[in-house]
């Protein structure tokens, strides 16, 4: 009887162990090589990282790989078969991630701005893709940077009353979203005008269009991606792709938080909001 007991227990062994073989087989840490760990940023928890069926695992958060032909910036793709700039995308990926960001903030930011900003892009024919440019510009908060640029869109005081916002001692109308945003679009299209890419406008917004037309003509470029800039302007549309990347699929790069529903007012005092 002894004997029976201990082979039916064996046929029980030897018919679950293999199942479970497999299943510890299919999640144990494997070596990650750099160019794998840099397909997308993770966060690292008790620095343990492994991978399965596509998927990077850091402690208990799951991320899909990121796969840059998706990537793009007012719908100009990257070009893939240019290795440095698959790098500069990887580090400013790597840079908003939120193991180095650890900060929700920037969500909740683009939850009350985006409502107001984005019809009024969409009402001038400015992409979508160009309300990042407010948090990539001021990021956490709207302070005044060193040369005088100020508010969501770091308008500098004479720009902003050339596309007619009040700056003075009394009123700043440069931390007015509504009326900021639309002075923006009326820059962004002129720069559209002369430089023919949105990427481009982007550069120009950041680093002037006297400079960058000035790189142009010594480079004889005009695509983005192949233009030599300075650090800022050469990183500015790869952040502003990283940033739609967090904002979109905030799981993907760390993130947790859950964007909350706000209503939007389409009124002030009675009137609908003008876009001219």
């Amino acid at each position: 009887m002894a004997v029976i007991m201990i082979i039916s227990r064996l046929l029980i062994f030897w018919t679950v162990l293999p199942k479970a073989v497999s299943e510890v087989y299919r999640f144990k840490p494997v070596s990650v090589t750099k160019s794998d760990a840099e397909c997308a940023p993770s966060v690292v928890i008790n620095n343990v990282k492994s991978y399965d069926e596509g998927h990077f695992y850091a402690g208990i958060i799951a991320h899909k790989t990121t796969t840059f032909d998706s990537l793009n910036f007012a719908n100009e793709t990257l070009p893939l078969n240019d290795k440095k700039v698959i790098g500069k995308m990887k580090r400013s990926l790597r840079l908003h991630s939120f193991s180095n960001v650890q900060s929700n903030l920037l969500h909740k930011k683009a939850a009350k701005m985006f409502p107001v900003m984005e019809p009024i892009l969409k009402n001038y024919g400015i992409p979508d893709d160009f309300k990042y440019i407010p948090l990539v510009e001021s990021g956490f908060g709207e302070g005044r940077s060193s040369r005088g640029a100020y508010g969501p869109w770091q308008f500098m005081p004479g720009t902003a009353r050339d596309y007619g916002l009040k700056v003075n001692k009394n009123v700043d109308e440069r931390l007015n979203l509504r009326k900021a945003t639309i002075a923006a679009c009326k820059y962004l299209l002129g720069l559209h005008r002369e430089f023919k890419s949105w990427a481009m406008v982007a550069a120009a917004y950041n680093t002037g269009s006297p400079n960058l037309a000035r790189l142009m003509r010594k480079q004889s470029q005009r695509n983005y991606f192949r233009i030599k800039m300075n650090a800022e302007t050469g990183a500015y549309v790869y952040n502003l792709i990283a940033m739609k990347e967090i904002i979109q699929d905030p799981q993907h790069y760390g993130y947790t938080y859950k964007k909350p529903i706000f209503g939007v007012n389409t009124e002030i005092n009675g009137e609908l909001l003008a876009f001219n």
